[in-house]
């Protein structure tokens, strides 16, 4: 499916497959061809059931738009939680994830994919401590990654886009960019996702289309994510942002919270296509 000139996919683990062949019959429900692959149950697999899950998605033609690595322990009940467990920042969980992340840049590239999205914690700001030794670990395991011919996309979120441009040219990685997710903007209270696209423009390789409304504590309480096209994002802005930005890749439809995740990703769906269908 194409939608203003994107190909339309999803996000694997928005719709709680049991299986791959299970995400082959959601994903059919709403006519898409395209997904952005979860990995954490998948690395857990052996060969054999890699083989066969993977199966599923050829028989099936399904395309890849990229893979996604979170890791086990990773806690978003608050944001206390996930800043204590998130990503590459827990010292204790550290060799353990750099691992798990060369397995998957490994796996990846055995797809023939070429790029992970991940959230590497949230990042220190450059004056507290911590900050080197974070920027240590992200431009390591994107060494492992340009090692296999694969881009690490950070995922948008937890800084502003300033702070996170900031980081980007700081890391000086030549195979580090972006998953935009402007709801995730909304969510951290990190600022406003139209105005994020524009601060990071070329870095931007990789897009979720996820909607949110916004918490009355920004950056100490979570928003609340809502079906695309019902939160604060806006539509036709977002696709207005993104050509602006030369932005020509996948939009990849994420959901995280709701009980008819279906349902939901059509909604998502047929709000894109009705923004596209807008004059500017």
């Amino acid at each position: 499916m194409k939608i203003a000139n994107h190909d339309v996919g999803l996000c694997s683990w928005s719709v709680h497959p049991k299986d791959t062949a299970d995400l082959v019959a959601k994903l059919r429900q709403v006519n898409l061809n395209h997904v952005q692959l979860g990995l954490q149950n998948l690395l857990m697999l052996d060969d054999k059931r890699k083989h066969q899950e993977l199966g599923h998605l050829r028989a099936a033609g399904i395309v890849l738009t990229g893979t996604m690595l979170s890791f086990p322990g990773e806690d978003y009940s608050t944001f206390e939680a996930i800043r204590r467990t998130g990503g590459f920042v827990p010292d204790e969980q550290w060799p353990l994830r750099r691992q798990l992340a060369k397995q998957a840049a490994q796996f990846t590239a055995d797809l023939g994919v070429k790029s992970i999205g991940t959230h590497v914690g949230f990042v220190p700001h450059a004056s507290d401590a911590g900050y080197a030794e974070a920027r240590e670990r992200v431009r390591g395991v994107a060494a492992d990654f340009a090692a296999e011919g694969i881009d690490l996309l950070m995922e948008t979120g937890q800084e502003s886009a300033v702070e996170l441009l900031e980081f980007l040219h700081d890391l000086a990685a030549p195979n580090v960019f972006i998953n935009f997710d402007p709801a995730n903007m909304i969510l951290y209270g990190a600022g406003d996702p139209i105005e994020a696209l524009r601060v990071l423009g070329k870095y931007v390789r990789h897009v979720h289309v996820k909607d949110a409304t916004p918490s009355g504590q920004p950056g100490k309480k979570w928003g609340a994510e809502v079906p695309f096209g019902e939160g604060m994002v806006g539509p036709k802005r977002f696709l207005n942002a993104l050509k602006e930005i030369g932005y020509a890749g996948p939009l990849v439809i994420e959901r995280e919270a709701g009980d008819d995740r279906v349902g939901d990703v059509q909604k998502g769906i047929n709000a894109l296509r009705a923004a596209a269908a807008i004059d500017r």
